[in-house]
């Protein structure tokens, strides 16, 4: 959603660099092109105000450190004032004292709501609360039904006026889910409301009786990111119609331009609590203003990417699959465990723009097809359990059988193959290498001294390939060669993101350390690390959605 203000920053701040010292003339000129940039970002004028008379105080009071270059000092600025407009520090829900706590979600007709109370909902469970829906919204056709089975997708049970009973009444419906929440010993109640086309006296009166009839303990507005400044508009009528404590953001992957993200908190004075980023539901998570402000500056959200991959990776299996790292055991089993946890982490695209300096990737990495990473399961699918744990007994007839049981082509199998050859052969050399907590095996050693007269030909350090970043596996290193045209598989030899463990670097990518799962980048199984294939350059590009689930 914030490429395109991602772009005109970078843009800015390259105009800087090279520069010994700020002027007054440098700040002006800086300060008039951010400007342009939020506005056509759609941002509120009065936001922008504030934001630009933020950074242009600071940029001219402070001591630029000589440390840092210009550009770096604007982007330090620049980013601590984004933090600030987007609300600050996180902010958790309030719980009441005696359950059930009681959240109320409100909002325009088509904001989201809905499906934002399933997605809460689950998240909730996660946390280990015990929720559960209620379905308040009696208006819209078929809403109750749509709650329903979102809920039963969530694993939340749902609280719903018996069919055929009528219109019913919203306010009865919202204050029995209370008591009902109350006698089943759940800790929490979500109530889902109706939404309007537009705020009006029939909205806020229902929202208030509701509000009075169950006493929530937070009200959140719920408001679509991709509207524009009418959501704000939309966001402080109703806080001063009714007031709420909180923001949910929906659609956050959208193409809009997202104006209305970086304005609702500062307009309102309310923090964006959590934010909603795909159709899944589990595309749902806290918002963090800092993490915000870092990927609209192109820094990354490494914290998040953390956080999914901690999610994503079994301890057991990553555990596993380290010390058969070490021992030189790997196999196309792990491979595959690897494969089902990234693909767990949502689109490769995603998890790409969470690093920092993919920026300048975008138009590729806009092209991945997370097909190919089912293609490549599928081939690994399709092989025995013996040519799994020994892929050198992989001989023509076997190839081909594997090709069609997968829908692939013989060279596709013959690729992944070789990449897995590469693979294996290079975390050989990582774990002999001596690298900085990375322990090296007795099993390992010696075996690697019964070749060859005891000599290892892996002990030396393995030198870069041309185009790829020096220590990293071609993966990350040969972007933008390894992206899309090497990324017939994510997580091959450059691409192996093996989950870290303390001492084990987590895939050479992000730092394994104190357990967190790691991440590397594609090196991918395509024909080549740079060159795409003549199949990847003829399939078409996924279709985007970037729509939700209506309210």
């Amino acid at each position: 959603m914030f490429e395109a203000l991602a772009d005109r920053l970078e843009a800015v701040f390259k105009t800087l660099r090279g520069k010994g010292r700020l002027s007054e003339a440098d700040i002006d000129a800086t300060l008039r092109e951010i400007r342009l940039a939020l506005l056509e970002a759609d941002v509120a004028l009065p936001v922008v105000r504030d934001f630009l008379s933020g950074v242009r105080e600071r940029a001219r009071s402070a001591e630029l450190s000589r440390a840092l270059n210009p550009a770096q000092q604007v982007i330090s600025i620049v980013n601590e004032e984004l933090i600030r407009i987007l609300g600050g520090q996180a902010r958790r829900l309030r719980f009441a004292k005696n359950p059930p706590s009681v959240i109320l979600l409100a909002g325009l007709q088509g904001s989201g709501k809905t499906t934002v109370a399933a997605k809460l909902g689950r998240w909730l469970a996660k946390q280990g609360h015990t929720p559960v829906l209620v379905a308040a919204d009696l208006q819209r056709p078929n809403a109750v039904e749509q709650l329903q089975v979102l809920g039963a997708r969530a694993e939340v049970p749902v609280f719903a006026p018996e069919p055929g009973s009528g219109v019913g009444d919203p306010v009865d419906v919202a204050r029995r889910g209370v008591e009902f929440a109350r006698r089943r010993l759940h800790d929490i109640v979500v109530i889902d409301t109706a939404g309007r086309l537009g705020v009006d006296e029939d909205m806020m009166r229902q929202a208030m009786e509701i509000r009075d009839a169950t006493e929530p303990d937070e009200i959140l507005f719920v408001v679509d990111a991709m509207v524009g400044q009418d959501a704000v508009t939309t966001a402080r009528a109703f806080l001063d119609g009714v007031g709420f404590d909180g923001v949910i953001l929906t659609k956050l992957d959208g193409d809009a331009r997202g104006g209305a993200a970086l304005s609702v908190a500062s307009v309102t004075g309310k923090q964006i609590l959590f934010a909603s980023t795909g159709e899944k539901l589990d595309d749902f998570d806290v918002f963090h203003p800092e993490r915000m402000a870092s990927r609209i500056l192109g820094m990354g959200d490494v914290l998040t990417l953390i956080e999914q991959a901690q999610a994503a990776f079994d301890a057991e299996q990553a555990e596993r699959a380290a010390q058969r790292i070490t021992a030189g055991e790997l196999t196309l089993d792990d491979f595959l465990e690897q494969m089902t946890a990234v693909r767990k982490m949502g689109p490769i695209a995603n998890i790409l723009g969470m690093l920092p300096g993919m920026g300048q990737f975008k138009d590729a990495i806009a092209h991945i097809d997370d097909r190919d990473l089912d293609r490549v399961t599928a081939i690994i699918r399709s092989m025995t359990p013996e040519e799994r744990a020994d892929p050198k007994i992989l001989n023509g007839s076997r190839r081909a059988r594997i090709a069609r049981g997968s829908g692939t082509t013989v060279a596709e199998v013959n690729s992944l193959v070789e990449r897995f050859f590469e693979a294996r052969k290079m975390m050989k050399q990582f774990a002999g290498m001596g690298i900085p907590g990375m322990r090296r095996t007795t099993k390992a050693t010696k075996s690697s001294k019964n070749k060859k007269g005891g000599k290892k030909k892996g002990g030396r350090p393995v030198a870069a390939r041309p185009g790829t970043a020096q220590g990293l596996p071609s993966g990350l290193g040969g972007l933008p060669g390894g992206v899309p045209g090497g990324l017939g598989g994510l997580g091959f030899p450059g691409g192996l993101g093996f989950p870290g463990r303390p001492g084990i670097p987590g895939g050479f990518g992000l730092p394994g350390g104190s357990g967190l799962p790691g991440l590397t980048l594609p090196g991918g199984s395509g024909p080549s690390d740079g060159a795409a294939s003549p199949e990847a350059s003829t399939r078409k590009p996924p279709i985007r959605r970037d729509s939700e689930d209506a309210d």
